[in-house]
């Protein structure tokens, strides 16, 4: 005997609100038909999901390995039920897609935009955040798709590289950081580097694509946001390192002065989806339409 959608469906609610009667009320179905089905399902799996001995609703580990691998059953038949449409028209129905902070104001806008236009019956819904947290979210299958800054170590995804971003050094105008306004890496004073703070993938792709050698040249300020780094470096607190696709939106309002890197250095671009997807030649039209965009891809 297997569990049914709608018993799947059930504790997934609640494993986002972990209360019974919010999680009841989001499925539009009474508090206490909930509780039966939730209770129905433990049984089939012969295991226990919620332990009931606390006043808050916690979920037991075997009930978060459940609730990640029900929300992966939800998104195949989610897909299955798609195939139908499919078959006549590409890129309809939901698609989800997380992106990271550092590329989704530069490259979203038009890309939405297109895929509108192009894909009138495809339902897309766009969340941001770091790579970590939506890498975790594809696994978890509550993301479709991810974009993201390469490299990065991803474990069960498949990766399309789209084109490479190059990095630029951001300065004010006339910076105190740069000799003759001339950009020397190796040269740069101590604590002249702002950088967005751990967890951010740019700052590591920065570090190591503008080869940052000496630990002393990097601030110990650390920015949470590329637009609170971006202000102290218009105050002339230091400089920093900005992925080329940002050029555009800063060169019309900003104080700041862009300036190419000595050497090649960059970033790449990525989309991936989950390793085995059946979506897969799906999303490859999306990549594509992703580097037609991007005038890096045409270089």
């Amino acid at each position: 005997m297997h569990p049914t959608v709608k018993q799947l469906k059930y504790f997934i609610a609640l494993d986002e609100c972990h209360h019974f009667g919010k999680a009841a009320a989001a499925c539009f179905i009474s508090q206490s038909a909930f509780s039966v089905a939730i209770k129905e399902l433990e049984n089939t799996l012969n295991v226990q999901l919620v332990d009931r001995s606390n006043q808050c609703v916690a979920i037991t580990a075997e009930g978060q390995a459940v609730a990640r691998q029900a929300r992966l059953c939800i998104s195949d038949l989610d897909a299955l039920m798609e195939m139908a449409t499919q078959h006549t028209e590409p890129l309809s129905g939901k698609l989800t897609l997380g992106v990271i902070p550092t590329i989704a104001p530069y490259v979203l806008p038009a890309f939405v935009a297109e895929v509108q236009s192009r894909y009138p019956k495809l339902r897309l819904y766009l969340i941001e955040g770091k790579t970590e947290d939506i890498h975790a979210q594809l696994q978890d299958g509550k993301l479709d798709l991810i974009l993201v800054a390469l490299p990065y170590q991803l474990r069960n995804v498949s990766m399309m590289t789209l084109f490479k971003d190059p990095f630029l050094l951001a300065s004010a105008k006339k910076s105190q950081w740069l000799q003759k306004g001339k950009v020397e890496l190796e040269n740069l004073p101590k604590e002249s580097v702002l950088l967005l703070e751990d967890g951010h993938c740019l700052r590591e792709h920065a570090l190591s694509a503008c080869n940052i050698r000496e630990s002393e040249q990097v601030s110990r300020f650390a920015a949470t946001s590329l637009h609170t780094m971006l202000q102290m470096v218009a105050a002339d607190i230091g400089i920093t390192f900005v992925p080329e696709m940002a050029k555009a939106s800063l060169a019309a309002t900003s104080p700041l002065a862009l300036h190419p890197m000595p050497t090649q250095s960059y970033r790449e671009i990525g989309l991936g989806w989950r390793t085995g997807s059946n979506r897969s030649e799906e999303f490859t039209l999306l990549g594509k339409l992703l580097q037609a965009l991007h005038p890096a891809s045409k270089t």
